[in-house]
């Protein structure tokens, strides 16, 4: 169905007059008819009636007009949703939980104009950049292990501290910071790592690092059954990051313990088109950057330098 005739029948039905609605519309009154003629045409109903005070509808048009202004509405949504400046940016911030998905609602509050679609596709690095290259996402939060490619940019705005999350019952629970050489000695879980995604790499290097036993083996029972289980454990003990949102019944009494001497710390680059005109996704990197706060003695992978 041709918009511009529908357009054309929406505003000869407010006017009640085709030269009215032409001159609304900046075209001639020839025009208007050919329109509303190729209209009438397409839906097998007569629109209007003519009489000598102008155009009046007839009982088709009268059930026409709700849908044909309904019509336009649908229509100028959809161009809103892929004009530059104005559409929703679709960023991807792989877990709900973690460091990019706090600072994306930080973005929010500041910015509640813009509007904001958040995904979390949970995809590797190289699949998440194609899906970025693609289009499909305006962009994506990934630790990166080499540069982005050329067509994209990618600037590092996360570096996030890992901290100790235990239960009342564990050797460490008492203490206020640890070390990760104090950390050797016990065994650390860490549910349902791929292997062969960054983050699994991290967590390996860091193992070896170390002398870290990190176990990412085993049945994944969700994060409430973990909890529950770490909170009457002597021995679990897991790695979260410092703005990492979890929460559990107060009488779990879990303990966060700061890991320093070095600190463990997790990089994540937000990665976008060069060429996406977003003026949403710009403002959203100067948030991110005019935050991003080094971490005094840092141990990060071997691969972030490499990464920039």
């Amino acid at each position: 169905m041709d918009l511009d005739a529908v357009r054309t029948f929406v505003a000869a039905a407010d006017s009640g007059q085709f030269q009215q609605a032409a001159a609304e519309l900046a075209v001639t009154q020839q025009a208007v008819s050919k329109r509303i003629a190729a209209l009438e045409r397409d839906l097998c109903a007569r629109l209007f009636t003519r009489t000598a005070r102008g155009a009046v509808l007839t009982v088709d048009g009268q059930a026409f007009l709700p849908h044909a202004r309904e019509l336009l509405r649908v229509a100028e949504r959809a161009a809103a949703a892929v004009r530059p400046g104005r559409r929703t940016l679709r960023v991807d911030v792989v877990n709900r939980r973690i460091a990019a998905a706090v600072l994306l609602q930080d973005f929010h509050r500041r910015h509640p104009d813009i509007d904001l679609d958040v995904v979390t596709l949970d995809l590797p690095v190289a699949a998440a950049v194609a899906a970025v290259e693609a289009g499909t996402l305006d962009a994506t939060f990934h630790a990166l292990k080499a540069p982005a490619p050329p067509a994209l940019r990618a600037a590092r705005v996360i570096s996030e501290p890992h901290q100790l999350l235990v239960g009342p019952n564990h050797p460490l629970a008492a203490a206020a910071s640890v070390t990760p050489a104090q950390l050797a000695a016990h065994p650390i879980t860490m549910q349902g790592l791929t292997p062969g995604t960054e983050w699994a790499e991290y967590y390996t290097e860091l193992a070896a690092a170390f002398a870290l036993t990190i176990d990412m083996t085993g049945p994944v029972f969700g994060n409430e059954a973990f909890l529950d289980e770490l909170a009457t454990s002597r021995t679990l003990a897991t790695l979260v990051g410092a703005r990492s949102r979890y929460l559990w019944p107060d009488r779990y009494d879990l303990r966060r313990i700061t890991i320093q001497s070095p600190s463990p710390v997790y990089p994540m680059w937000l990665i976008g088109r060069r060429d996406n005109p977003s003026t949403a996704l710009a403002r959203l990197g100067r948030f991110l950057t005019e935050r991003h706060a080094p971490i005094p003695d840092p141990w990060v992978p071997s691969w972030i330098t490499t990464a920039g």
